[in-house]
């Protein structure tokens, strides 16, 4: 169900386009989704650009989306 805006209810939460935010707000989403996650990469380690760069694919690609929760009012995003 898509509502004003081009965003997708999930349940009670909002899928949020990426495409319909702005930049720096998208990066600032980014950022703080890599630097909470603390998600282990390999063997390899990887600058904060490199994974901000690697979960802007999965947007892209639609591999990753992200989410607000009004109840919370928090930001996620989800992959997967």
């Amino acid at each position: 169900m898509l509502s004003k805006g081009g965003a997708e209810e999930i349940h009670d939460r909002v899928e949020v386009p990426y495409g319909a935010m702005a930049a720096d707000t998208l990066r600032s989403v980014v950022e703080s989704f890599v630097l909470r996650e603390g998600t282990d990469y390999g063997e390899h380690e990887y600058s904060l650009q490199q994974k901000v760069s690697q979960v802007m694919r999965q947007l892209e690609r639609g591999e990753a989306r992200i989410v607000f929760d009004p109840a919370s009012e928090s930001v996620q995003i989800v992959v997967g």
